[in-house]
């Protein structure tokens, strides 16, 4: 036990390195690192910051940064990735793993078949960006689903041409619903 305590204290010392990009915004290198039982260090751009965070929720923590408190609702996204909403904005963090994004930029994933992209939570779709048979790029925005008083652009997982757009503006989807399907170009 004794051996644990002393691991999980020597563990705190390390920073964690995230990319951090606001939906549709530029990324940024942001270092973590826990200082104390619920306390971190955060550097951003040179400037370092100190919190105090607790978790007050199954995924709401309370923060504390420069004596102003405020929320802060954190979705896991796999095991590198996290989508934190606070104030009405949405952040993406993925952990930066050095050695993991010099691999992925070396390899272009390969794509074959449609892309059937389902909706990850309930919601209302607000708005569908583009009709069938339109070509469309990774990561342009296709539909937006209002979920949880939020609008989420959905965006194509992969260029190529929009094969079936299975949702109409004002239609109410379950997770799992099928939003679009997009098809790669030919190989």
């Amino acid at each position: 036990m004794e051996a644990g305590r002393q691991a999980g204290a020597a563990a705190r010392g390390l920073a964690v390195n995230y990319e951090v990009a606001e939906k549709k915004g530029e990324s940024v290198r942001v270092g973590l690192r826990e200082t104390g039982e619920g306390l971190y260090e955060i550097s951003l751009d040179g400037k370092t910051v100190h919190v105090d965070a607790v978790r007050s929720g199954r995924n709401i923590y309370s923060i504390i940064e420069d004596g102003q408190q405020f929320e802060a609702m954190v979705d896991e996204k796999g095991a590198h990735g996290f989508d934190v909403l606070v104030s009405g904005r949405i952040f993406h963090l993925e952990v930066i793993d050095e050695r993991s994004k010099l691999l992925a930029g070396s390899v272009a994933a390969v794509v074959s078949g449609p892309q059937i992209v389902m909706a990850e939570m309930p919601g209302k779709v607000v708005k569908v960006n583009v009709v069938v048979g339109a070509e469309v790029r990774e990561r342009q925005g296709i539909v937006i689903v209002e979920a949880m008083k939020m609008e989420n652009e959905i965006p194509s997982p992969v260029a190529g041409i929009v094969r079936e757009i299975a949702v109409v503006e004002g239609q109410t989807v379950e997770a799992g619903a099928t939003l679009f399907v997009v098809e790669p170009p030919a190989a």
